[in-house]
Order: structure tokens, then C-alpha cells, then sequence
């Protein structure tokens, strides 16, 4: 069991921390380009890892339509959002937006899908949108980079969106399609969608020849799109998904201090604040009904 908690906390620690990986890399390559080179690589990774554990790779028609959506709202749209955000805002508060998740898949869940919300995550909205409001009315009325901080914000939310909707049609071919096969698929379809954007900036890939450079978009690819997804669904084979959401509080945790302790961001009052109430959120969101 410690073994499978591990798995769970490094995998969202691993996300948390590609927040601030992705803001290194918006700052010298097209927002495009990051995310088609991300996805191109993770197809060259996943291809191997489906055949040899889950055999075939192909999917029904009707399934293939879903992860294209899939494709397009949780890597498209959700990578878009994100690295046009920090651009604009830091890794520290994008981390925090990004912990809204869970609050809105709840919400979601109960516009589109009809499911019923407990008090507690009407709550956990609730915190959710105090924290933005007010990590965003503080850069509106002044702190920090102002009206840009809060507009990437914003982006960075949208991004969020994006990931809500693909976690609420994941539910759709849940247990129907492998995790690998369908993580390929979605890499694919993303990458197609990516690539003619990725084009016509594709000049700016000489900045590749930076090592440096090119061992953060390799540790962006392999951990967000590949590590990450191991190590959370090997922790789920000895833990309830309820006890599991638990552990999506490591994600703005460790946004947090990768922004602070390896990108020199402050941590200020209004951070604090909306560290308290993301978390907060997340964990009465996420938290086991038992």
C-alpha cells in the first residue's frame, strides 16, 4: 500500500512540477511547437509500450471519434491554455489554477452528465473559484505583472476547461478501450491537430540545438505523457480511485515549490491564501466518500 501511495504522490508531483518544465519552454519556443513535439514523442514512446503490453492497438470507429475529442480538449486546448498562460503569469500561480481541476470535473459531472454533487463538492467549488478570484482581482488591482498576470491566468484556466471535458468524456470508453492504446490514439490525434500550426513557426526549432534546451522538452514529454500515467494507474491497482484523488493535492504542493525553489517566483501573502483554498478544494473534491 505505501508503495502504491508513492506511485500516486510522485505521479501528481510529477505534474505539478511540469508547470513550472513548461513555462521554461514557452519562454523559447512556439506554444505549438512545444506541444506537437511533446505529443510526436510520446507517440514514438507509447506505440512500443501498447503493443508489447496490451497487443493490438486498434480501436471501433465510434471510439476513435471519442479520443479524438479526447485528443483535442484534453492535449490541444489544455496545452494551449497552459503555455500561452505562462507566458503571461507565473509557474506558482498557474500551478494553483491548474488545482481547480477537480472542482470543475465535479461541475461538469453535474451539468452535462447529471450526477449528483455532494455538499461537500458544491464546497469544494466553492474554494475553488475564491482562490481565483482572488489570486485575480489581486493582479487586477495592481500586484505582480497586473492585467497580463491575470489574463494568463485566465488562459491557464481555459486550459483547464479543456482537461475537464476530456476527463468527463474519458468516462464515456472507461474500461472499454486499454489505457495505453488509448493514451496513443490521443497522442496522434493531438499530434495531427498540432502539426499545421506547428509549421509554419518550424524555423524556431533551431533553438533545439541548445542541450539544455532539449532535455527539458524531453522530460516534459516523457513525464507528463508517459511516466505520469504509469505510475497513477500502477498505484490504482492496490488503491480505490476515491483514496486516489486524494493524492491530487501534490499538484499545486509541487508547483508550488518547483516555482519557488528552482525559478525564483515569491511567494506572497495572496499566494498563500489561494494555496490554502486550492487545497482545500481539492481535497474535499477528491476526497474517498468513506
Amino acid at each position: 500500500m505505501i508503495l502504491a501511495h508513492a506511485q500516486l504522490a510522485l505521479s501528481m508531483a510529477l505534474v505539478g512540477a511540469n508547470v513550472g518544465v513548461a513555462k521554461l519552454l514557452a519562454e523559447q519556443l512556439p506554444i505549438a511547437m512545444i506541444a506537437c513535439l511533446r505529443c510526436l514523442l510520446a507517440v514514438a514512446i507509447l506505440w512500443p509500450l501498447a503493443r508489447a503490453i496490451e497487443g493490438r492497438v486498434r480501436v471501433a470507429p465510434a471510439q476513435k471519434r471519442n479520443l479524438f475529442l479526447q485528443a483535442l480538449f484534453g492535449t490541444a486546448i489544455y496545452n494551449a491554455g497552459l503555455l500561452a498562460g505562462l507566458r503571461l503569469t507565473s509557474a506558482l500561480e498557474g500551478g494553483l489554477v491548474l488545482a481547480t481541476l477537480p472542482a470543475v470535473v465535479a461541475l461538469g459531472s453535474f451539468l452535462w452528465l447529471r450526477e449528483r454533487l455532494l455538499p461537500r463538492q458544491w464546497l469544494a467549488a466553492g474554494l475553488a473559484g475564491l482562490g481565483m478570484a482572488a489570486i485575480t482581482l489581486a493582479r487586477l488591482g495592481g500586484e505582480g505583472a497586473g492585467g497580463a498576470s491575470a489574463l494568463g491566468n485566465l488562459l491557464v484556466f481555459a486550459g483547464v476547461c479543456g482537461e475537464a471535458i476530456y476527463v468527463l468524456l474519458a468516462k464515456r470508453i472507461a474500461g472499454v478501450v486499454p489505457v495505453f492504446t488509448a493514451s496513443l490514439w490521443m497522442q496522434v490525434f493531438s499530434a495531427a491537430v498540432l502539426l499545421p500550426f506547428a509549421l509554419p513557426d518550424w524555423e524556431a526549432a533551431a533553438a533545439l540545438a541548445d542541450p539544455a534546451l532539449v532535455g527539458l522538452l524531453l522530460f516534459h514529454s516523457v513525464t507528463a505523457s508517459v511516466l505520469c500515467l504509469l505510475l497513477w494507474f500502477q498505484g490504482l491497482k492496490r488503491v480505490s480511485a476515491g483514496v486516489a484523488g486524494v493524492f491530487t493535492a501534490f499538484l499545486p504542493a509541487s508547483a508550488a515549490a518547483t516555482a519557488v525553489l528552482f525559478l525564483g517566483e515569491a511567494f506572497g501573502a495572496i499566494h498563500a491564501a489561494g494555496f490554502l483554498l486550492m487545497t482545500a478544494s481539492v481535497l474535499l473534491a477528491a476526497w474517498p466518500r468513506r
